[in-house]
């Protein structure tokens, strides 16, 4: 089991296009209730400004892990919180939990404690935090 061991962080903001053709043929897809893309619609799932350095960061996670595939199920769409490291801002994206990319992070990154609202995080050696909000990982890249 490979270690993510840097970051891209930052980087420049990408279309919606330009996420797509790095992520999907890296099997990494996205999925929302809307199945649509419109990031003023909080039902899709929106790549638009998400930044370089996050695509790599999901990249890279997903080669680490080791899984087949990876589904992404919140990036820059309206309806998350605002801040300077936010979906907004392109620095974070929610993924769907599967069995591999959840023993990955839980066996492979350092158990950090638990996020203000009391949900358990880990953190790579990069510096970025993956957060299990239950329903799904919530990945923030600084």
């Amino acid at each position: 089991m490979a270690l993510i061991t840097t970051a891209a962080a930052g980087g420049t903001p990408l279309s919606q296009a330009q996420a797509e053709e790095r992520l999907v043929p890296n099997s990494i897809t996205a999925s929302s209730t809307g199945n649509c893309t419109n990031k003023n619609n909080p039902s899709c799932t929106s790549y638009q400004g998400i930044l370089s350095g996050t695509v790599d960061a999901v990249i890279a996670l997903k080669k680490a892990s080791g899984c087949s595939s990876l589904v992404i199920t919140g990036a820059t769409e309206v309806g998350h919180g605002d801040g300077q490291y936010s979906h907004r801002n392109g620095h974070r994206v929610d993924l769907r939990h599967q069995q591999c990319l959840d023993n990955y992070i839980k066996s492979a990154l350092a158990r950090i404690g638990n996020r203000s609202d009391g949900f358990p995080q880990w953190k790579a050696p990069s510096g970025i935090i993956y957060c299990d909000e239950g329903t799904h990982w919530n990945i923030v890249v600084f």
